[in-house]
């Protein structure tokens, strides 16, 4: 009987255990997103005083302050920032205010198609 309780108690920390361990990880719930990915990035602009890049091997680098996050680009892409991530599947969905697009971070990947105010900023990067 004893033996039969061992196995039990083992059984039930073994499942504990296992569901407090999350797979899907969220941005706006900690600072596993922050760094920099590597892979491809764009950057097209209505302005005059903006040169469009086209999409070329570069890297991201992401950063938090606070709840918001800001995305620096390489080859003199300007940075993405003050973007405030929503819970849930790991991404952010904007509309409105002259904004539009989605970001989606994991912790291997970062995919971006945004466009505010006549710019618009992409990436396909991996860690």
């Amino acid at each position: 009987m004893k033996r039969a309780i061992k196995i039990l108690s083992l059984l039930l920390v073994t499942v504990f255990a296992f569901s407090a361990c999350s797979k899907d990880d969220d941005p706006a719930d900690n600072d596993l997103f922050i760094g920099t990915y590597d892979g491809s990035v764009g950057f097209s602009s209505t302005n005059d005083g903006e040169a469009d890049v086209s999409s070329s091997d570069g890297s991201v680098t992401v950063s938090k302050v606070g709840d918001n996050y800001t995305f620096n680009f390489s080859n003199g892409i300007p940075t993405l920032s003050n973007i405030a991530m929503e819970k849930g599947d790991n991404n952010t969905i904007v509309i409105g205010n002259g904004m539009a697009g989605t970001i989606r971070v994991t912790a291997s990947s970062l995919n971006i198609l945004y466009t505010r105010d006549g710019r618009s900023w992409s990436a396909d990067c991996d860690r």
